[in-house]
């Protein structure tokens, strides 16, 4: 994976934590797009830079970085979560979890495992996110599949034409409207619930 590719967003209410990841992070390639103080600014930067990764404190004002975590998940905001927190109690990890958080790193954070712990966590952001694509391709195929074949269905019953006519019909629309066959058979299958 290349590294240099890898957008972060760090979250500490810590100052001289946060420069302290920024050197260590900047150093080893990474591109720290937004820094924030408190979970608000978090998902502010995050919705701002939509990054690779967050380093999220759990314990900040205003907002928590659970809380805020929970936010960047549901809307996308960043493609990988990661805590760095103090506390290691079992809830914590659980909410975390819970969050879409993808790594939880205890405090004092140690160079020698910050560095793998971003790469996998990254690396697996990345191929959940291209399975993701990669269902919904097949998912959209399917649907135009089930379009096609019912709109094909409904011109042998309505108008008596065989399979193959039917299907030519849908794909001569496709073509004479520029519309896509899924859209033709879609405005068919419309055209003739209502008539």
């Amino acid at each position: 994976m290349n590294k240099e590719k890898i957008r972060l967003v760090i979250a500490d209410d810590e100052p001289i934590i946060r420069m302290d990841l920024k050197e260590l992070l900047s150093a080893e390639g990474y591109e720290v797009v937004g820094e924030a103080a408190d979970g608000f600014d978090a998902v502010e930067a995050c919705r701002q830079q939509k990054p690779d990764l967050v380093l999220l404190d759990i314990k900040m004002p205003l907002l928590d970085g659970l809380s805020a975590a929970r936010i960047i998940f549901e809307e996308g905001l960043a493609d990988t979560i990661m805590m760095l927190t103090a506390y290691s109690e079992r809830e914590f990890v659980r909410e975390a979890r819970a969050q879409g958080v993808s790594g939880y790193l205890i405090k004092p954070i140690d160079e020698k495992s910050l560095i793998p712990n971003i790469v996998l966590a990254v690396a697996r952001s990345r191929e959940v996110k291209q399975l993701r694509r990669e269902i919904r391709k097949v998912s959209d195929r399917l649907e135009s599949r089930t379009a096609i074949e019912r709109a094909k269905g409904r011109l042998m019953a309505r108008q008596g034409m065989d399979e193959q006519t039917a299907y030519d019909y849908i794909r001569k629309l496709s073509q004479d409207k520029k519309l896509s066959m899924r859209r033709v058979s879609e405005l068919i299958l419309m055209q003739s619930e209502g008539g």
